[in-house]
């Protein structure tokens, strides 16, 4: 093999590692906003309450997705 092949074989190896690390994220996510409306279609009162913890929650769990794309340029090179 040549440094080429080994350079595409490498970088296709980082796109699906890539792609495997956004399967958590996004899980993560459905399972976050969907319990959060849950919640709040149980108990309306606490809608905001409700609402101020998911979007933290999703601010946390984006940190996760970036980490991985991050994670990927660095060592992916």
């Amino acid at each position: 093999m040549d440094t080429t092949t080994l350079a595409e074989v490498s970088g296709n190896v980082a796109t699906i590692g890539y792609g495997l690390g956004t399967l958590g994220p996004g899980i993560g996510l459905g399972i976050l906003i969907g319990k959060a409306l849950e919640g709040i279609a149980r108990q309306p009162e606490v809608a905001g309450q409700l609402r101020t913890t998911m979007f933290i929650g999703v601010a946390f769990v984006e940190v996760l997705a970036l980490l991985g794309l991050v994670a990927g340029f660095l060592f992916g090179a």
